[in-house]
């Protein structure tokens, strides 16, 4: 079973129910459970712009697979060395099964070779070996491929010394990807850290204890100007990404685009003052940060950062488990933005 949406319309989804083949050198995988949050939104508003929609050809024009992040079990094996029944854990399609040509295996795990895959970001081709049904695997799919964009900002921000900035904005702050940002930040204890959010979701957001202001997105004008800041957009909001602009100009110090929460948002008109935005694409840090400190030194920066912001979760992240025949109805609630932020959806096709 496979989910498609319409590229051009993206709440139009349908279902195929064949299951794929291995061949030879090929994996049959059996996913298990992945997490739906707004981070595939993300993955579907830049589908074509990023490439995205590329990772898992959809069988017509028009028509997108969109990756999810989750666990997986060989239900076939036609490569040496890789056991039915082994779990991993990786980039998927929203569904139930994927076929990979696994290369460069090792006991850690496989890249997947697939030529249609070859020329796109490696970060996103690497599937780990993992033990079977391993602790905490629901909060590793809601969380960590968002967490390690956090890290990843994290890092940037503190390697230009935050821009000079005093002052960090964080939009759609209640994004999981913007609470890992913050958790980040707020242990740095260097900056400010501000929450830029709905008035819906400003309760949530000021109960995690990650933010040390909450502004919401009517509140714009209330930022101080004189504050030199920087602003990380996770929402893809237009006119809110104008709002901060015109209301800080050039007192903001850096501005970057990093998701798509608000992916149907609508254009705003007038020149942006202050700094012009530039967009975050994660794989490209984490190939600098693998090439500065080698691929285990990045690991396990990674990890420990992981570790302490999983035990913060705990305060506020409430899982809810979605069989498969709810998939739909999961995405529709994510795509539209009816998904609580206090919660994360797992999927079990």
């Amino acid at each position: 079973m496979l989910i498609e949406v319409r590229r051009d319309d993206l709440r139009i989804a349908r279902q195929i129910d064949a299951v794929p083949s291995a061949g030879r050198g090929q994996l049959l995988l059996r996913v298990g459970r992945f997490a739906l949050t707004s981070n595939n939104v993300t993955y579907a508003a830049f589908g074509d712009a990023m490439r995205y929609w590329d990772f898992f050809p959809a069988a017509d024009d028009g028509w997108g697979r969109v990756p999810v992040w989750g666990f997986a079990d060989v239900e076939a094996s036609n490569v040496d060395g890789i056991a039915v029944g082994e779990r991993v854990y990786g980039y998927f399609p929203m569904g139930s099964h994927l076929v990979v040509t696994p290369d460069r295996v090792s006991a850690n795990g496989f890249v997947d070779a697939s030529d249609h895959r070859a020329a796109l970001p490696p970060v996103y081709n690497q599937y780990a070996r993992v033990a079977s049904d391993g602790e905490r695997e629901r909060e590793t799919c809601v969380l960590r491929p968002l967490f390690t964009t956090s890290f990843l900002l994290d890092d940037w921000l503190d390697d230009a010394d935050m821009f000079g900035a005093s002052s960090v904005i964080l939009g759609s702050a209640s994004s999981k990807t913007a609470l890992g940002l913050a958790f980040l930040l707020s242990r740095r204890g260097t900056v400010e850290v501000v929450g830029l959010t709905s008035s819906r979701n400003a309760p949530f957001v000021d109960g995690v204890g990650y933010y040390d202001a909450t502004v919401t997105y009517d509140e714009i004008d209330s930022l101080d100007p004189d504050v030199p800041s920087a602003f990380v957009d996770m929402g893809g909001d237009a006119i809110a990404r104008l709002g901060v602009h015109q209301r800080l100009a050039f007192s903001l110090k850096a501005s970057c685009m990093v998701g798509a929460t608000h992916w149907e948002a609508p254009p705003a008109g007038g020149e942006l003052p202050g700094p012009q935005p530039s967009f975050f694409f994660a794989p490209d840090r984490v190939v600098k940060r693998r090439a500065d400190w080698g691929p285990d030194g990045f690991d396990q920066r990674v990890d420990n950062a992981w570790d302490a912001f999983l035990e913060s979760v705990e305060g506020w992240l409430t899982i809810v488990d979605r069989p498969g025949d709810e998939l739909v109805d999961a995405w529709l609630e994510v795509l539209d933005g009816r998904a609580a932020p206090d919660e994360g959806y797992i999927i079990s096709p």
